[in-house]
Parts: C-alpha cells; sequence; structure tokens
C-alpha cells in the first residue's frame, strides 16, 4: 500500500505500531482497499501528519471520519482536493473564519495551506469505503488517534485544540487544559452550525492564545 508516517511521528508513537489492535487494524484496512474502494488513497492516510510534523503542531482539529464522495477525501479533516466543490461543513467553517477574521473567503477548499502552518488536521477514523460513512469506525483508527492526541498532551505545550461537536469533545476529554487551549463549540454542520459554530471566535481566539505565548500565529485566510 506504500503508507508511510513523517519521521517525527515515529517516537511519539512507538508504542503503537507494534501494539495487537495496530496490527489487527493494518491487516482489516490492507484488506479491504484490497476488494472495495477506500478512501482516501493509500499515500494519503498519514497525510496530516506528514504535512504537520509533531515538533510543529500548533492547533489541533478533530474530525471524525474522511469524506466519502469520489474525489473528496485528501487526509485532512474538512478539506477537499483543490477544485472539488467544497462540502456543507467546510463552507461553515470558513464562513466563520471569515467573519471572525473579517477577510474573504478562499475559492479553494484544499486546506493543505493550514497543514504547512502547524494545523493538525485530524480525523478520529482515517480510513472509509465509498459511500458508506463510518464505515471503518470501531476497527482501531480511534484508539490511534486518541494516542495521537496523547501525545501531544503530554510531549507539547500550548497546543490550541479546537473541538466541534460533541464527538470531539468527548475525544479531547483527556486533553491537560491547564497546558494546552482547548475551545469548544458546536459542529459546523448545517444541523448544527448556527446552534453557536457561528460566532465561536475561536480562529481570533487561537492565535490570540498562539500570540501571548510567543508563538507564531495561523493564517487561517
Amino acid at each position: 500500500m506504500n503508507v508511510k508516517i513523517h519521521n517525527s511521528w515515529q517516537a511519539p508513537l512507538s508504542s503503537q505500531w507494534s501494539a495487537p489492535y495496530f496490527e489487527q487494524l493494518t491487516a482489516y484496512v490492507k484488506g479491504r482497499y484490497a476488494v472495495t474502494q477506500v478512501y482516501p488513497s493509500p499515500s494519503r492516510i498519514f497525510a496530516a501528519f506528514d504535512a504537520c510534523p509533531f515538533d510543529k503542531v500548533k492547533v489541533v482539529i478533530i474530525g471524525q471520519d474522511p469524506y466519502h464522495g469520489p474525489g473528496q477525501a485528501n487526509g485532512l479533516c474538512f478539506s477537499v482536493p483543490p477544485g472539488v466543490a467544497m462540502p456543507p461543513s467546510l463552507i461553515n467553517i470558513f464562513k466563520e473564519m471569515s467573519t471572525d477574521l473579517n477577510a474573504p473567503m478562499p475559492a479553494s477548499g484544499d486546506l493543505s495551506y493550514l497543514a504547512e502552518q502547524g494545523v493538525l488536521l485530524l480525523n478520529a477514523t482515517l480510513t472509509v469505503e465509498a459511500h458508506q460513512a463510518g464505515s471503518h469506525q470501531g476497527k482501531g483508527w480511534e484508539v490511534f488517534t486518541d494516542a495521537v492526541i496523547e501525545a501531544i498532551n503530554r510531549g507539547r505545550e500550548h497546543v490550541v485544540f479546537m473541538l466541534w461537536g460533541s464527538y470531539a469533545i468527548r475525544k479531547g476529554a483527556m486533553i491537560d487544559r491547564s497546558k494546552h487551549l482547548v475551545l469548544t463549540s458546536p459542529h459546523p454542520s448545517p444541523l448544527s452550525a448556527h446552534r453557536g459554530f457561528f460566532g465561536n471566535h475561536h480562529f481570533s481566539k487561537a492565535n490570540d492564545y498562539l500570540i501571548a505565548n510567543g508563538i507564531e500565529p495561523i493564517r487561517w485566510l
């Protein structure tokens, strides 16, 4: 499958690679790629980590599944490749960014520019089968991504965690609020964005926190 992860993540996650659950997960995922359409492409499974080395993480945004439509998933949560129509949640994220920061919305839904600045765009589950949301949940990915969150929590300081919706909020329960900033709100989905995602000012709050701790802020837009 030609799957690899950036070297900076090898040591922080060293206890995971040989764990029985991870070996079972790897076998399951390889098996599914062999017989059906799975997203993202194998080389993009760890794209979020490849674009954002462990020691460069400034912000963590937690999603749930990769997009399950053709051509959408690129390994970064909420992101789509250039030229692909923006899904509704991503449009709402950009709307809040634009209002919060008084800047125009971008034309592309590719969030690689954020990953390259230190935003880890982490889905809880890193693979999904075509047109089957949640199809790879409960197979071990959540254990792995919990370990990712704990590694950042333990090994880094002054990281901003953006937890949108009840699922992400539960996943971030382990984070030490005394050494990191945790921002929570409803999910940007059209079903919930009007209940408090719009107006959460997470992007300006994140930058204010980074600046206060001597860290270069994120160019969100």
